[in-house]
């Protein structure tokens, strides 16, 4: 008999943990797991990718409810009787317009403003996995009957302690936590210092062969631009340091280069970024490019992919990078040694825009190391989807 397998995610948009979610449902073996996905946001670029073996559930009944319109919401609870649900929505949006917090606030005040509305998945499974941390987490902890719980933690984050005490909670009902790298784990390790031996790491399962088949399906850049193209990944937030991105990018206008940088993402500072491209006249150097769910042809057509995050958990993106021989530079986060040497396979900077900027440089007008690092990249090791072994053994 197979096993039964449920993933939780937020969503399945172009980012890190999600495509490395999409990595692992391609490698699983369907003749021995029966799998569910669930998400709390449908839609996202990446859901294409997912198997058809996979059965990917319907949104929740408070997911549909969160996405009417506030006068549709009125409505529909007035004319069902669903009230807590409409004082819920409206209790977690007014929090959240009123103070500015982090994710890991964030996460804690929606699940205090809706938890006891979000209606239990009733099927009992024999492994359940949140692959974030945060409200999937609390919704597997809370919500979900499963043998086996496991929780993966894809982000080096550092909570104060009202939200440490309030994961304490939820970290309690789950059976093994994943880290995606050795620094993830000692991060979370610091906060959760009872959690030390059901914390392990399991890197995240990158197949080249998946991308190199999927940087041929289109070209990529289409503006016909034949100067320096240099490429960045993520979500439009604080923590991929989009304001070292742009400051770095300002320096090298400044002494004349002639390039693009482009970015694939989407997020709530999209306005602010806009407001310093066009403050400091950066329209036709700093480009915008939205989100795809496939962005390997990028990848490989970039001269330089540049990774300015203040923290990661991993950084898939660089190593989506390396598998295409494309160069990098990084700032210098938590876990950027855990796939990065210096000098040998792309340059870790200082956390700013003068380093970044000078990185980037560096690479341009030095050939000889330039030549260098792509040769390195070409013969160094390319994926890990042996890993898979190791995600069979923690699920048992």
């Amino acid at each position: 008999m197979k096993k039964t397998i449920l993933f939780v995610i937020d969503s399945l948009e172009c980012a890190g943990a999600e495509k490395s979610l999409v990595t692992l449902l391609g490698l699983l073996d369907y003749t021995k797991y029966e799998v569910d996905l669930m998400m709390f946001g449908h839609g996202g670029g990446l859901e294409e990718f997912v198997p058809r073996d996979v059965n990917i559930l319907p949104p929740l009944t408070y997911t549909e409810f969160s996405n009417l319109s506030i006068k549709k919401a009125l409505f529909f609870s007035l004319k069902n009787f669903e009230f807590r649900k409409f004082a819920s929505r409206i209790n977690y949006s007014t929090s959240i317009r009123i103070n500015k917090y982090k994710n890991s606030e964030k996460a804690r005040i929606y699940w205090q403003s809706v938890s006891s509305v979000i209606e239990e998945n009733p099927k009992e499974y024999d492994i359940a996995i949140s692959y974030a941390q945060g409200v999937p987490t609390f919704y597997v902890a809370e919500k979900i009957k499963a043998k086996k719980k496991l929780a993966w933690v894809n982000v080096s984050y550092r909570l104060n302690e009202k939200d440490k005490k309030f994961q304490e909670y939820f970290y309690n009902n789950i059976d093994r936590i994943v880290a995606v790298s050795d620094s993830t784990r000692k991060i979370f390790l610091e906060t959760f210092p009872v959690y030390n031996k059901k914390t392990t790491v399991l890197y995240d399962i990158v197949n080249p062969d998946l991308i190199f088949q999927m940087a041929e399906q289109n070209k990529g850049f289409n503006d016909g631009f034949n100067g320096l193209k240099i490429l960045t990944i993520g979500r439009l937030d604080y923590q991929k340091g989009y304001d070292i991105a742009l400051e770095a990018c300002k320096l090298m206008k400044e002494k004349g280069m002639n390039f693009r940088w482009y970015v694939l993402g989407k997020g709530k500072l999209q306005k602010d970024i806009e407001d310093y491209i066009k403050i400091n006249k950066l329209a036709n150097h700093f480009i915008l490019l939205g989100t795809t769910g496939n962005p390997y042809p990028y990848i490989k057509k970039a001269d330089i992919y540049v990774q300015t995050s203040k923290f990661e958990g991993f950084g898939l993106a660089i190593a989506e990078a390396r598998i295409l021989n494309t160069p990098v530079v990084t700032t210098r986060f938590d876990a950027v040694y855990n796939q990065m040497i210096d000098n040998k396979n792309g340059l870790v900077v200082n956390m700013d825009g003068k380093s970044v900027s000078e990185g980037i440089i560096k690479l341009v007008k030095n050939k000889r190391l330039r030549t260098s690092i792509v040769k390195y990249l070409q013969i160094e090791k390319k994926g890990n989807t042996e890993d898979i072994n190791k995600f069979y053994q923690l699920i048992g």
